[in-house]
């Protein structure tokens, strides 16, 4: 493959405040817009919003995101927007929030902001909606055709969030390197359109991302414990949005977000966050792609300081049988998942291998740290 491709959004916006001004990005994208908000910040934000937006010309219809983005949600959504003749379509909240207005605006032909209220997933920046059943299994990937024309993200209304949200973003942020080097390694195609090869620049920002959540994220996250807006937060909620999203779109995922995805079958796991997953996805990947011992240290190091799942009891898995884990497997190895990007041969047996040894490594380091 001799084509290279590279996406992201045509602005990003981050600071404490920005959300204020809202109005001032939305009007050059049209004089109408679909606000789809968060059923949490229906009472708080609205104010905020609906000043910014009239001052700035642009007439709003508010629609309350319902919790889930399923076909149901969406094609609500949808009906909402076309009623409004939005041109616009501004998504506030956490991923799903955010998943649904892309895959809305994709729908009506109309432009994309998005506002993320949490940096715990890296939705914000990408072309990429992900659509679940209404109780929380994942479904499928629609491709939105194109980035969001604006990402504003508000640091101080993020850092008020509890901290667990922001090192759900630090573990799916941590995968954004692993799972490049699977894809460039394989050389497959990213998530630019219909594909392209990796280019240089979209590597070194998986790398980057890395970087800088092993020099910021425990830092980071101490800060945020007590709602504290440092500049290792600043830091570390760039690498979650902006880094981690450029990273995993231009390089492609792999077993972290494989494993996350099969793990879904199973119902305690609808309990955690994405981000938390798609880190004992991390070691699972390490496992399955024999990396260094001191490669996986670092990972399992990383998760453990942070609160992060590394063993299947973490994700209430203690009691998980053989044939549930089976059920895991062959729904990792369905030619949709992702997984399949790994430089190694795979079957459903080689997977929930994989996932057993990284429990139990984790188990050990745990003991060894102890």
């Amino acid at each position: 493959m001799s084509q290279r491709g590279y996406g992201g959004p045509l602005r990003y916006v981050q600071g404490p405040g920005v959300i204020a001004d809202i109005g001032r990005y939305a009007a050059p994208l049209g004089n109408s817009a679909l606000v789809v908000l968060d059923g949490f910040f229906w009472d708080s934000l609205r104010p905020t919003l609906e000043a910014s937006l009239t001052a700035a010309g642009v007439e709003a219809d508010f629609v309350r995101f319902a919790g889930e983005s399923s076909e149901s949600e969406i094609e609500r959504c949808v009906a909402a927007g076309r009623a409004a003749g939005a041109r616009a379509v501004i998504g506030i909240g956490g991923g799903k929030a955010l998943d649904t207005a892309k895959i809305t605006a994709f729908h009506i032909d109309a432009r994309i902001i998005t506002v993320p209220t949490i940096a715990s997933t890296d939705s914000p920046t990408s072309s990429i909606g992900v659509i679940y059943s209404p109780d929380g299994v994942y479904d499928r990937v629609v491709r939105c055709g194109r980035n969001p024309d604006v990402v504003l993200v508000d640091s101080a209304l993020i850092v008020q969030a509890p901290a667990r949200f922001l090192v759900s973003g630090m573990g799916d942020a941590l995968s954004t390197f692993y799972e490049a080097r699977s894809n460039i390694e394989t050389r497959s195609r990213n998530y630019i359109g219909d594909g392209y090869a990796a280019t240089v620049a979209g590597y070194g920002i998986a790398r980057s991302c890395h970087d800088v959540l092993m020099r910021d994220g425990r830092a980071a996250f101490a800060a945020a414990k007590a709602g504290r807006l440092t500049t290792a937060v600043e830091n570390i909620i760039e690498a979650n949005t902006l880094l981690s999203g450029l990273g995993f779109e231009n390089c492609g995922v792999s077993a972290a977000h494989g494993v996350h995805d099969a793990l879904t079958v199973l119902e305690p796991t609808h309990h955690f966050f994405h981000g938390e997953k798609v880190a004992f996805g991390v070691i699972c990947l390490l496992v399955l792609e024999n990396r260094s011992p001191e490669e996986l240290k670092e990972a399992l190091d990383f998760c453990i300081d942070l609160g992060l799942p590394t063993t299947l009891a973490d994700l209430g898995l203690q009691d998980v049988t053989a044939t549930e884990m089976a059920q895991v497997g062959e729904a990792a190895m369905q030619p949709s998942n992702v997984i399949h990007s790994v430089p190694v041969q795979l079957s459903a047996t080689k997977i929930t291998d994989a996932i057993w040894t990284a429990s139990a490594l984790a188990e050990a380091q745990r003991r060894k740290r102890s």
